[in-house]
């Protein structure tokens, strides 16, 4: 896995883990990456990110048992959105490869006409 590939899985693993309900253990498990290793990106996320590091993850904290509080039909909606906007960026970049290693444009130009 590349370096923005392992970038991805970090922040979809923090992500998960920090939405709640899941264990470190459970996480360790389910994504093969050990849970020590998750513990510190958590941590890196939470506090490591600046000066006000502490503040964003307090927030960050905050949001998520803001989520807690909402009807599942909401969580279940705000996951389904957050596994589509994951899945277009995996299109977008798949597309990205695709042009860059064929060297042929497959996206449409702005602009170009059509007949």
């Amino acid at each position: 896995m590349g370096q923005m590939g392992q970038e991805d899985k970090k922040t979809e693993v923090v992500a998960e883990y920090l939405k709640g309900g899941v264990t470190l253990r459970e996480m360790e498990r389910k994504h093969g990456i050990n849970f020590r290793s998750i513990h510190r990106w958590v941590k890196e996320c939470e506090g490591a990110t600046g000066p006000d590091g502490a503040a964003k993850g307090k927030a960050r904290r905050a949001l998520v048992a803001k989520d807690r509080e909402l009807p599942e039909d909401v969580r279940r909606l705000r996951k389904e959105l957050e596994e589509a906007r994951l899945y277009n960026k995996l299109l977008n970049a798949m597309i990205d490869i695709a042009e860059e290693q064929f060297e042929i444009p497959i996206r449409k130009k702005r602009g170009a006409k059509q007949r």
